[in-house]
């Protein structure tokens, strides 16, 4: 006959009493329900338990150290705008390629469009527009020193 404490008060009871001596819980009724345990069925599922997220904290952090970067370095390699004496090129995209050519001539107008946070820093969007067709109309985002840029190809419109 073992020892066991009473779920009610917590005092040691003897597992052969009918119920303990200090509070009256039924004891014999607790042994033989506990000793009488339903058999477990092997296919039914208890519990599924996956290690927590903030085991993977660093793991997340550097995937967000590190993918942007790579995202706005393929974002910059994809666009590049070439000046040459009377025409303008603009080549986008890495694996399929898509060529733009301008002629100096036919450039109706240059809109640069600049932030607050655009400006301080000397970026901005710069669209041409020409007057060969309706909807040649090219935006290129991002320009480092945008105004620079239009007088550049403004001169050369000028030279022709």
């Amino acid at each position: 006959m073992a020892l066991i404490n009473c779920p009610e008060c917590g005092k040691q009871v003897s597992t052969a009493a009918q119920s303990c001596p200090s509070c009256g819980y039924p004891i014999a009724t607790q042994t033989s329900q506990a000793s009488q345990k339903p058999p477990s069925n092997p296919d039914v599922l208890l519990a599924e338990v996956r290690p927590s997220c903030w085991q993977f904290f660093w793991h997340w952090v550097f995937f967000w150290l590190i993918v942007p970067p790579l995202v706005a370095w393929w974002c910059r390699a994809s666009v590049v705008l070439r000046v040459y004496g009377g025409r303008i090129t603009i080549e986008r995209g890495i694996f399929s390629k898509s060529y733009r050519e301008f002629l100096a001539k036919d450039i109706r107008s240059m809109d640069i469009d600049q932030g607050l946070l655009a400006r301080l820093v000397d970026i901005g969007d710069l669209t041409i527009s020409t007057a060969a067709t309706v909807d040649a109309a090219e935006r290129i985002q991002g320009i480092p020193q945008p105004k620079q840029i239009r007088e550049m190809i403004l001169s050369q419109r000028h030279d022709q």
